[in-house]
């Protein structure tokens, strides 16, 4: 059954990786912050820029909603790709503050479907963007999917290649206990296990799924 081999790779790479404390942010700004930066980088990239922007006494989102946006893009230029990363973070900002006053507190209240599709409408904020956002910062109950998620699935045979986004989501919020905690610990084993065995090109030798019934697909 679908349930029981999702429940038994959560179980597998658990045992093998452990808790993975994600996600690494000290506050709900800095972790929202993170997610918008963390796209098409990797996060030791974002962790150079946060840090710029700790440095410069700036890192709430508050004070990133009164800088210009040329000059967060200068402070964020580890992350890559920065102009566009700060004209999305100001999107976001605008946003919040301009439609909830910039509250956090506010935006945690409302119905979770409500609030994914008001920061889908926000330019620059895309599912991966948004569900993290919502998981991590804002802790609702929702499972997020990245590239890793669906080479895992695909691999073990929980979906076909054709599936998209909204449909892998449901596959495991469908099947999971709905848990912030589990969610978020799941994903996190998710991006562990693909980036150290499910590759690209994978390497299936001492991966935790190995004893799983999965496809070797050869890039070569």
């Amino acid at each position: 059954m679908t349930r029981d081999k999702i429940q038994q790779i959560y179980e597998s790479l658990f045992k093998r990786f452990g808790p993975q404390f994600w996600w690494p942010g000290e506050t709900k700004d800095e972790i929202i912050v993170g997610a918008i930066l963390t796209q098409n980088t990797n996060w030791q990239n974002v962790e150079k820029a946060i840090a710029n922007l700790k440095q410069a006494s700036v890192m709430s989102l508050e004070k990133l909603h009164d800088l210009p946006q040329d000059e967060i893009a200068e402070l964020i230029r580890p992350a890559g790709y920065y102009n566009i990363k700060a004209k999305r973070l100001k999107n976001f900002l605008n946003w919040l503050f301009e439609t909830h006053n910039g509250s956090l507190e506010e935006i945690q209240a409302m119905r979770t479907d409500s609030l994914r599709e008001e920061l889908l409408s926000v330019n620059g904020v895309g599912r991966e963007t948004a569900d993290s956002i919502l998981l991590y910062a804002l802790e609702k109950p929702v499972f997020v999917v990245d590239a890793y998620t669906y080479r895992i699935a695909t691999r073990h045979h929980l979906i076909e290649p054709e599936c998209d986004y909204e449909q892998l989501r449901s596959l495991f919020e469908d099947n999971l206990e709905t848990d912030v905690k589990l969610f978020n610990e799941y994903h996190a084993l998710i991006v562990y296990a693909g980036k150290e065995f499910c590759r690209p090109r994978p390497k299936c030798s001492g991966c935790p799924l190995e004893c799983l019934p999965h496809e070797i697909i050869d890039h070569e």
